[in-house]
């Protein structure tokens, strides 16, 4: 089987692409991804790249057949997935993670490529009262980014083909570490602040609930989504993560803080509570994939990523810890014209 991993060089890809390859070494790797976070890589660890038969180079809104050469199966992994930067460029959000994911799905179906995994989100329950949502429940995304995933799986659900194995993956907030860090994630951003200033700050109340999942799971689930079951509907979508992850913002806090003694949990005294705060009941995955079921613990998770980032010393302290926070990343190549305002490569 050939699988083209999109957004390879990510957070999330720059662990899927080497757990894929780990655990099924006969699957020709192909990824595919704009360079955007390319270079925010740890210099401690070899480059997940190496298992790959080749990499393109490709913004995900110029996706020909060409790219699609001889390709099994797609992982739909490249989107804008940061809020802020949905905020910031609203227009090219919905470009990519829309109209380029609605065009790229689209064009695989028509190849007869007939697996295709798609990351979508649990932010797509946005701001919800009551029990843990389940993938039946109503829909309240908030943000850009979430209405995004909403819209794509509505296309997916729509132009899926009789006898495909579509499976829109709705991740739970991802944490841990990755080769290509992002500290703008709660638990990651937690970590990070505890280490180097000896404070976690909670800027809402602390009261919004959000559940986690540590990015090695995610690649444990789409690994699943691969070779799931011809037994399935041809288009699923699935809440991944696990019941017990389910944290509000203040007991993750206190994890981090029980792991890095020295610091001290701050919450804005201004802070409201997050609009984005949700439970997501996750029981139909575990009915689904019994043996992909996530595995790591929140402890585990921060001692990751306190060895992580710890090794990365020298690109991180003195604020240069923005480098791993992808809004600032990428507005710092817009200002150096590497960018346009699109997010189109000039150079």
């Amino acid at each position: 089987m050939r699988v083209l991993v999109t957004g390879n060089l990510g957070f999330v890809g720059s662990i899927v692409v080497p757990y894929l390859a780990r655990v099924e070494p006969d699957i020709e790797l192909i990824g595919l991804d704009s360079g955007y976070f390319s270079h925010l890589i740890s210099p401690h660890l070899p480059i997940p790249e190496r298992y790959l038969k080749y990499q393109i180079y490709r913004d995900l809104r110029h996706i020909s057949e060409c790219d699609l050469a001889g390709v099994d199966a797609i992982v739909h992994l490249g989107a804008i997935s940061n809020d802020p930067i949905g905020v910031r460029y609203e227009k090219v959000t919905h470009e990519i993670n829309f109209l380029a994911t609605a065009s790229l799905a689209s064009l695989a179906f028509k190849l007869g490529i007939k697996r295709f995994v798609f990351a979508s989100s649990c932010s797509m329950y946005g701001a919800s009262e009551g029990g843990p949502k389940r993938e039946s429940d109503q829909l309240n995304p908030l943000t850009a980014y979430a209405r995004s995933k909403v819209e794509v799986e509505n296309t997916l659900m729509s132009i899926s083909p009789s006898n495909s194995y579509v499976t829109a993956l709705r991740f739970a907030t991802a944490c841990g570490f990755s080769p290509r860090l992002r500290l703008d994630l709660v638990l990651n951003d937690f970590v990070r602040s505890a280490l180097f200033s000896g404070e976690i700050l909670i800027h809402s109340d602390g009261s919004p609930w959000r559940p986690l999942i540590d990015v090695e799971d995610m690649a444990r689930s789409i690994h699943w989504a691969l070779f799931r079951s011809d037994n399935l509907a041809d288009f699923i979508a699935v809440n991944v993560g696990s019941n017990s992850s389910n944290y509000q913002v203040i007991d993750i806090a206190k994890a981090v803080q029980q792991e890095i003694n020295d610091s001290k949990i701050t919450i804005n005294p201004e802070g409201r509570p997050d609009k984005r705060s949700y439970r997501v009941n996750f029981d139909l995955y575990e009915e689904l994939a019994p043996n992909h079921l996530p595995q790591i613990s929140l402890n585990e998770s921060i001692k990751r990523l306190k060895t992580g980032i710890t090794e990365w010393d020298g690109l991180l302290v003195n604020g240069g810890f923005e480098r791993a926070i992808r809004l600032s990343s990428l507005e710092s190549n817009v200002r150096r014209g590497f960018l346009d305002s699109g997010l189109s490569w000039m150079v």
